[in-house]
């Protein structure tokens, strides 16, 4: 299967819903109307849901994301899955519009959305057996006290004067937690920041023994790498990186970056244009337009 083609269950993965509600979204016609009911999605498709997602986070009500689309469909036919455009103009606020062409456009005048709250299915667990309970007790309560050390890191790594205390609190998160991939991940980042990159890859290289899917551990050796010349390295963590999130912006800059280097410019233009399409007015977007141009 190709990087721009994915299945049903590829697209619950990556976006973190189930495949049913997918189904449904289909066939609602949220999803692309041309093809209800495709099993394969493309690129384009990844964004579409990852938005639809994103907007309900937000409180948008699904009824008013579906009238929104319509009324789209019907006064911009040209506007090609338009879902992956839709935004609102800021957190909080009571009005979608759609991105198009660097412009903030509204679709069917003002809308007014009512912010409501969604059910959470909660799965009840019942154990009898006071061993495993036990165990289960001990589980939680060393992961609460690796969580009280990462934070303790998070909130000192990025003062140089403070890396040796967030060093020691990640180094207190593992011990007590050597399935913490977050935080061994972020120890490799502080040794990276103080140039200790034997160190910083070790950590690294544990993170992916532990998640292999992790996406900041890929791109961090991926960096690792492309700095000791190891190009083609390189290449091969980020596309596990952008296996592990097709949405990652970063992933798509680096990799265009990085085939720029290689001199492949029909690749790097394909994650510049994907890029864009992620994030169209993001730090990177003039120079991905340069590069389109040329």
């Amino acid at each position: 299967m190709s990087v721009s083609a994915y299945t049903l269950d590829d697209v619950a993965r990556i976006c973190g819903v189930r495949a049913a509600r997918l189904r449904d979204w289909q066939r609602m016609r949220l999803l692309d109307p041309e093809r209800p009911d495709s099993t394969a999605f493309g690129f384009r498709d990844l964004v579409s849901v990852r938005t639809l997602v994103g907007l309900l986070d937000q409180g948008v009500p699904l009824r008013r994301i579906r009238r929104t689309l319509e009324d789209v469909r019907e006064q911009m036919p040209d506007v090609e899955q338009p879902l992956g455009s839709l935004c609102v103009t800021h957190a909080g606020s009571r009005r979608v519009v759609l991105r198009r062409d660097g412009w903030l456009v509204e679709t069917s005048g003002q809308l007014v959305l009512d912010f409501g709250s969604e059910l959470v299915d909660k799965e009840i667990v019942s154990i009898t057996d006071q061993c495993v309970k036990n165990a289960l007790t001990r589980r939680i309560e060393a992961r609460e006290a690796a969580w009280d050390c990462f934070e303790r890191g998070c909130k000192l790594d990025s003062d140089r004067s403070t890396y040796a205390e967030a060093i020691e609190a990640y180094v207190r998160a593992v011990e007590v937690d050597p399935e913490f991939a977050d935080a061994h991940c972020n120890l490799g980042s502080v040794y990276f920041n103080q140039n200790r990159k034997g160190l910083a890859r070790e950590c690294f290289l544990r993170t992916l023994e532990v998640e292999p899917t992790h996406l900041e551990a890929h791109l961090n050796l991926a960096t690792l790498m492309e700095e000791d010349g190891r190009k083609q390295a390189a290449l091969s963590h980020y596309k596990r990186a952008l296996e592990s999130d097709p949405l990652c912006a970063d992933t798509h800059v680096s990799l265009a970056l990085l085939y720029e280097k290689l001199g492949v410019s029909r690749r790097a233009g394909e994650h510049w244009r994907r890029y864009l399409q992620l994030d169209p007015d993001g730090a990177w977007a003039d120079l991905a337009h340069r590069h389109l141009e040329r």
